[in-house]
């Protein structure tokens, strides 16, 4: 998933518009440490406060693009798709505002935030709590817990599982991890 996160950044879609779909997504899967980071980097490419706090209720304001909201409507309906199908007529309502190979790359955005919110999600009940390193800020968010990543002794991140008393190295897979 890191080369998809790689791949996807060059990809041409607007980071801006990646931020708002994968925070849309994060909430939807109530993942707090995406939710955490994707705000943040959203604030980090200029989004502002009033758009952030209403993307839960994007389609009763004024504050996204058609753009936008084909993009949101998308990323709800990848995010909930076991819900059913992607509707044909959102299908062909995002066709107006992106290409077929920008919506491919949307779609493997949502592929990838979904997986992480699933990998951390599935995770946390399971952490306990550590010691980290800098550069792995707001890891508390994953669980409650503070202080929950270390680094093992060849450098790579990783978690302590409590059911095990092993350490796991679960974060080399996930390195997209700051």
């Amino acid at each position: 998933m890191r080369d998809l996160e790689a791949y996807l950044a060059q990809c041409g879609l607007e980071p801006s518009l990646l931020d708002l779909t994968k925070t849309r997504a994060s909430q939807i899967n109530g993942c707090a440490y995406w939710l955490d980071m994707h705000t943040k980097d959203a604030r980090k490419d200029g989004e502002s406060e009033q758009r952030l706090y209403a993307l839960d209720a994007w389609r009763e304001t004024p504050f996204y693009t058609e753009g936008e909201q084909a993009a949101l409507a998308w990323t709800e309906a990848v995010t909930l798709i076991t819900s059913g199908h992607v509707p044909d007529e959102l299908y062909q309502g995002v066709g107006q505002h992106f290409t077929e190979e920008e919506l491919v790359y949307l779609t493997l955005a949502m592929v990838a935030i979904n997986g992480w919110n699933r990998l951390t999600i599935s995770f946390a009940p399971y952490l306990e709590p550590t010691s980290h390193q800098s550069g792995s800020e707001d890891l508390d968010a994953i669980c409650g817990a503070s202080d929950v990543l270390q680094r093992s002794s060849g450098g790579e991140k990783t978690i302590h599982l409590t059911d095990k008393q092993t350490i796991v190295p679960l974060f080399p897979l996930m390195t997209y991890f700051r």
